[in-house]
């Protein structure tokens, strides 16, 4: 019994609660609801009377320029009549044929005029001619204006006017002195009623449809005088006839909303304002009704809406007392759930952590290993010369092995960086216009020889008709090495005697739009089944012998299916062991703008690498045999690390050259921009300097105010090898980037070509 008393008195007391919730509620809404109303419409019909003062002066304008359109065209006709006098006297001896109706009527039908009149100079009328339409115009009192009688005493000077009747027809008149100082011609076109009303602009027009459904009122007035309303009764009378507009227009505030009354009656009110326009008054107002349409409804919506929220509340409310000793028992189950699927998911989790150390673990180890492997041979072989340093041919042959091993290591380096530049997703592909003729037989020629060494025939399809476009926008240097690491290993797991063969086909083409597919295949090693499933995963490979007998790394696969999948395509790969390989490589291109195909065409980007399989470009594509001498070259070196100083110096010198050493960026500029124009032939730039970096100090060169500034040769020596590397050196004002270890017979290549 207490229980339920208990339960009742609670109720009650809810129920109180949520009644004066809702009031205040009802209340807050209906103030926030007439603030905002009263702000919407001030905004709304402030807006509205600046927009009609704006059009009723554009009105007046036209108006204003159609006016003196007319009276121009009037003082011409005068014109033409005065010359027409002159010349009549000019040609008859007797002057009183220009007094004569004839006269008069022949040039006021000529000149399309309603009237023509002669006066003397004393503005007495000498004679006159009237249209049946002017003959009840009285002019007497215009024709007798100071203004026009002055055109009697100087024969240039013109009198013009427009006389407005009460028919709401008008006169344009116009007057011209007559050249030997005997009168003066008047000239008049009267504008009919109906006319007028068609071709004038009015503000009626305006003004209709203005608050019409809300009635509402619309007041133009010029002064205090009312010359336009959406309401006719209003036109003629005075801003000061009604209570509303005298009590905006005393506010003397241009855009403010009033609210007083609309009539006499106290309980009859309107909210206005009045815009202030050049040439007129603007009042706007509207019963309180419009102004508050909105507030009501809000007020209802907002009371319906809280009911319908009270009554979903308490049902809820009961609904929860009802089911919440079942909620609390699927609450247990939910949560024992929950736990063994987080353990779940905990286990999940620490068998991926294994599987990630474990292949991190597999990672060094073969790194380790790989790294090792030409590392030790380096170190055993500098040790077998160290005891034999007088036999000459074994220290030959030593450092070509040397060199091998080096060259080996530096391409696992490079392979090892650009696959965790890949998986980092930090390479950028180009964006560049590309020939795919000129890019296939740029690749062909780079492996020719390989193949040729291993006993290896190429087949490969010329361009043919299929690649109907080969200029496509694109990523050469990436397009580059992928072909290159595909043809490297259908060479390097061939046999002598094998072949390698292209084929090319255009699967799709549109208006912009291209996928060429390049199919390409061996009859060498194949692969089997169960590892064709992994040959794209980093450092896979077939047998764990392969890096011994191949020198590979098992990275060029996995770099060429992550390049080809950034660029949006496919590659598929179909072997069969003892009887070959064939990888299917499809690639979408958007083609090149005929524009961007011709300025390609004087482009050239050099950056140099150190070995094939990497992006080859500019000068060390192009070997033409030529006997290369830097003989004499002056050559700034700025470089940081002293045993690369030495090195490349004396490379240099060895060669002819004669070379100035800077040890960073700060000393090049300063050596070079107080040296003489002409002192240097080329930089050799470091990029990584301390002080000034190589791209900075570049800029700062190639600023300076001299004139080899902008033209010496500046070439960019850096271990940072990708080809975005190369293209901020580009962009930074360099001429040629070559990534470290230097090839110095490259070196000495490119410093010929750029010096010749």
């Amino acid at each position: 019994m207490n229980k339920k008393h208990f339960i009742g008195k609670k109720n009650i007391n809810i129920f109180i609660i949520e009644t004066m919730m809702g009031m205040i509620l009802i209340a807050i809404v209906a103030a926030f609801a007439i603030r905002t109303d009263i702000v919407s419409a001030q905004k709304n019909l402030s807006y509205t009377a600046g927009h009609i003062n704006d059009q009723c002066n554009s009105v007046t304008r036209i108006n204003l320029a159609a006016e003196t359109k007319s009276l121009m065209r009037i003082i011409e006709s005068a014109q033409q009549v005065k010359q027409n006098i002159v010349y009549e006297k000019r040609i008859k001896e007797n002057t009183d044929y220009i007094f004569s109706q004839e006269f008069l009527k022949k040039n006021t039908e000529e000149c399309y005029l309603s009237a023509v009149i002669l006066l003397d100079n004393n503005g007495k009328p000498v004679a006159q001619y009237y249209k049946d339409d002017m003959e009840t115009v009285e002019l007497d009192e215009y024709m007798e204006s100071s203004s026009l009688l002055d055109v009697a005493d100087n024969a240039l000077k013109s009198f013009a006017t427009r006389i407005d009747l009460e028919d709401g027809s008008y006169v344009d008149m116009a007057a011209k002195g007559m050249a030997d100082g005997t009168g003066i011609v008047i000239t008049c076109y009267h504008t009919s009623t109906e006319y007028a009303d068609d071709y004038n602009l009015s503000f009626d027009h305006i003004l209709s449809g203005y608050y019409d459904s809300e009635g509402g009122t619309v007041v133009v007035t010029s002064g205090d005088k009312i010359i336009s309303s959406s309401n006719e009764d209003m036109i003629g009378n005075s801003v000061d006839d009604y209570i509303i507009l005298k009590k905006i227009k005393d506010s003397d505030e241009s855009g403010k909303l009033m609210h007083a009354q609309s009539s006499k009656s106290p309980y009859n009110h309107d909210f206005g304002l009045m815009k202030r326009g050049r040439d007129y008054y603007v009042y706007i107002y509207l019963p309180e009704r419009a102004i508050f349409d909105n507030t009501i409804s809000h007020m209802i919506y907002t009371f319906a809406i809280y009911m319908y929220i009270i009554v979903i509340y308490n049902m809820l409310r009961w609904k929860t007392a009802q089911i919440y000793e079942k909620n609390q028992s699927e609450l247990s189950q939910q949560y024992a759930s929950e736990l063994a699927k987080k353990n779940e998911q905990l286990k999940e989790a620490i068998s991926r952590e294994e599987q990630a150390n474990a292949a991190k673990s597999d990672f060094l180890s073969r790194m380790t290993h790989d790294i090792r492997t030409p590392l030790n041979g380096i170190i055993g072989l500098l040790k077998i010369d160290e005891k034999h340093m007088t036999d000459t041919a074994l220290v030959n042959e030593n450092r070509k092995k040397m060199e091998v091993a080096a060259n080996h290591l530096l391409s696992l380096i490079n392979d090892v960086l650009q696959m965790s530049k890949l998986e980092d997703g930090d390479i950028e592909l180009a964006n560049e216009v590309v020939d795919l003729n000129q890019l296939a037989g740029d690749v062909i020629t780079i492996v020719e020889q390989r193949a040729a060494d291993a006993g290896v025939t190429l087949e490969y399809d010329r361009p043919s008709e299929e690649m109907f476009y080969p200029y496509v926008y694109g990523s050469p240097l990436h397009l580059r090495q992928i072909f290159l690491n595909i043809y490297g290993n259908c060479i390097k797991y061939n046999k002598v005697g094998g072949y390698v063969r292209t084929d090319f086909s255009c699967v799709y083409k549109t208006s912009d739009k291209v996928l060429y597919e390049w199919t390409i295949s061996d009859n060498g090693v194949g692969m089997n089944e169960e590892f064709l499933k992994h040959i794209f995963e980093p450092f896979a490979q077939e047998k764990s012998d392969a890096r011994s007998i191949y020198q590979g790394t098992g990275l060029g696969m996995a770099i060429v299916k992550r390049l080809i999948d950034k660029m949006d395509g496919t590659v598929k790969t179909i072997s069969k062991k003892d009887e070959g390989t064939t990888f299917v490589i499809r690639i979408p291109f958007k083609t090149a703008d005929v524009q961007d195909v011709k300025n390609n065409t004087s482009k050239e980007l050099i950056t140099h690498k150190k070995s094939e399989k990497e992006y080859m470009t500019g000068y060390a594509q192009k070997n033409t045999g030529e006997a290369l001498d830097i003989t004499g070259v002056r050559l700034l070196l700025a470089e940081d690390n002293k045993l690369n100083q030495e090195i490349i110096e004396t490379f240099l010198r060895d060669e002819g050259a004669l070379v100035k050493i800077v040890s960073d960026g700060q000393q090049a500029v300063e050596e070079f921009g107080t040296s003489k124009e002409g002192t240097y032939d080329a930089i050799l730039m470091d990029v990584m300097m301390p002080k000034l970096d190589g791209m900075t100090a570049t800029r700062l060169i190639r600023a300076m105010d001299r004139a080899d500034a902008r033209v010496i040769p500046i070439i960019a020596m850096t271990a940072n090898a990708f080809e975005e590397d190369a293209r901020k050196c580009i962009a930074a004002g360099m001429n040629v980037h070559m990534a470290k270890p230097l090839d110095l017979d490259e070196v000495i290549e490119v410093i010929a070509r750029l010096c010749s």
